[in-house]
């Protein structure tokens, strides 16, 4: 445990009181310390307890409890022995976070034609994307004098993606985009500019696993706000208590179809959080890599940030998703101030982005509503294929059918884990990404998400798997599996 305490969060002997069961702890029969353990842990698994806390003192615990410090000692030490509590002398007891160093931290599977690749939330390669590769080689032939560099991002690009914002109902000009080599290159930007050692960044829980990891690479410390599809409204009041609690610089969102739960933010709800954000001086970071993606035709929502000054909100977008994770374009929309800081920083590391790429992202852009729809189509056959397969060949699992974006974010059933699955899979030649992936500490392992954007015939191959390892009728070998390698990170 080498960081330093004061950075750490703490964990009030109040506040845990608070969230423990106690009718629980007391009513399972058996030591009084390992009910006490089972629900500690039971807090860190739900993310309730972040990794890294640090936890009360034992003598302050036990008061606060009313329960012998011999109780609240002997439960600290069983949860020592699992390896989710550490103790530093003189410092205190922490909570393990929990290592990547697993096989699923950065998967590789190897290659061969026996491998499902489920890990990753990512299409194919869009129909237009060819046409447009071909007119951005016309477009460069006929620049032969040009350097190549274009910090910033080509001018006519920048007014096309200001462009979609202002229909969208969000007014920007071409000089408060910045171009980047995709929607990963354009968060970690923003993150350097903005987030030091030590700050505190809110995160929706689940979110994005690169995210997560941006903030961590930063020495940033990612506070976790649960948010229930099922009533989205209630993550204003737990983001304002957390931004109360915890005096966060940034908040990193994904309002439209988010990454993994496909959660869309009412428009009410929208203004209420960024205002809520606003008023607590946080800047929010909004990641609309899946904005697009709305498969049941209910239409483009008020973009995040409308209503509040530009200041408050910074925005990263790409084509990745509508288009394919090949092209590397992405953009950052801020204000001139937040724009020039993050400009900066980035021109460190990144003279410019690929040219032809900027050149065949116009092109995209010119026919984007076709592009889109094509999209979609694919992405909507999917979702259905793979809801419907859920449903007839794991029904335990519990699931909402996404209005959009690209994965279904399953709870397994009591008593199954993610990590055990994955491990399972593996074996059968499926490649899944654990749902501990997507939050902090030890939370969602009783998650699982499963992308649909392989062919419904995969998806089919994929369920049967996963069938099969929760009891069913054996899959059986496959015929066809198109998936070559397994990467190493988790999109």
């Amino acid at each position: 445990m080498t960081e330093p305490a004061r950075l750490r969060d703490t964990v009030t002997a109040r506040a845990l009181s608070e969230r423990l069961d106690m009718a629980a702890v007391l009513g399972r029969g058996g030591p009084m310390y390992a009910g006490l353990a089972r629900d500690l842990q039971r807090l860190v698994e739900d993310g309730a307890v972040a990794a890294d806390a640090r936890m009360p003192s034992e003598r302050v615990l036990a008061r606060v409890l009313g329960v012998s410090r011999v109780t609240v000692a002997s439960a600290y030490r069983s949860l020592r022995e699992q390896g989710v509590l550490t103790s530093v002398h003189g410092a205190g007891t922490f909570v393990v976070p929990r290592s990547d160093a697993r096989p699923w931290g950065r998967l590789n599977a190897g290659e061969g034609p026996d491998v499902l690749e489920f890990v990753n939330a990512a299409p194919p390669p869009s129909a237009f994307l060819g046409a447009a590769y071909e007119a951005a080689a016309r477009r460069l032939a006929s620049t032969a004098a040009h350097s190549g560099y274009v910090p910033g991002g080509v001018e006519h690009l920048r007014e096309a993606i200001a462009r979609r914002y202002t229909m969208r109902g969000l007014p920007t000009t071409a000089d408060q985009i910045l171009v980047t080599a995709g929607a990963t290159d354009a968060i970690h930007a923003v993150v350097e500019a903005l987030v030091g050692p030590g700050n505190r960044v809110l995160v929706e829980h689940p979110t994005y696993p690169g995210a997560l990891e941006t903030m961590r690479a930063v020495g940033a410390t990612c506070v976790p706000v649960p948010l229930d599809p099922g009533d989205p409204g209630a993550f204003v009041d737990t983001a304002d208590r957390a931004a109360r609690q915890h005096d966060p610089v940034l908040a990193y969102l994904m309002p439209d179809h988010a990454n993994p739960s496909g959660s869309v933010l009412p428009t009410d709800t929208r203004r209420r959080l960024a205002a809520t954000l606003h008023r607590h001086g946080v800047v929010t970071l909004v990641d609309e890599v899946a904005v697009d993606l709305d498969l049941d035709g209910a239409g483009a929502l008020e973009p995040f940030g409308a209503p509040v000054p530009d200041r408050a909100v910074v925005t990263v977008g790409s084509l990745s998703k509508s288009v394919w994770g090949g092209l590397r374009l992405g953009w950052v929309r801020a204000d001139a101030a937040h724009l020039a800081r993050i400009a900066t920083g980035y021109s460190h590391r990144q003279l410019s982005v690929s040219l032809i790429d900027q050149y065949a992202a116009l092109e995209l852009l010119a026919d984007y509503e076709d592009v889109v729809a094509h999209r979609c189509a694919q992405l909507r056959a999917g979702r259905d294929a793979l809801t419907a397969a859920l449903a007839r060949s794991v029904p335990s699992w519990r699931f909402r059918s996404p209005a959009g974006g690209l994965s279904v974010w399953c709870t397994l059933p009591s008593g199954q884990r993610s990590t055990d699955l994955v491990d399972r899979a593996r074996e059968r030649g499926l490649a899944l990404a654990p749902g501990t992936r997507f939050g902090t500490g030890y939370a969602f392992d009783d998650c699982q998400r499963i992308p649909f954007t392989r062919t419904p015939e995969e998806i089919e191959d994929a369920v049967a798997v996963l069938a099969e390892l929760m009891g069913g009728a054996s899959a059986g070998p496959r015929e066809r599996v198109p998936s070559r390698a397994v990467p190493d990170a988790v999109v």
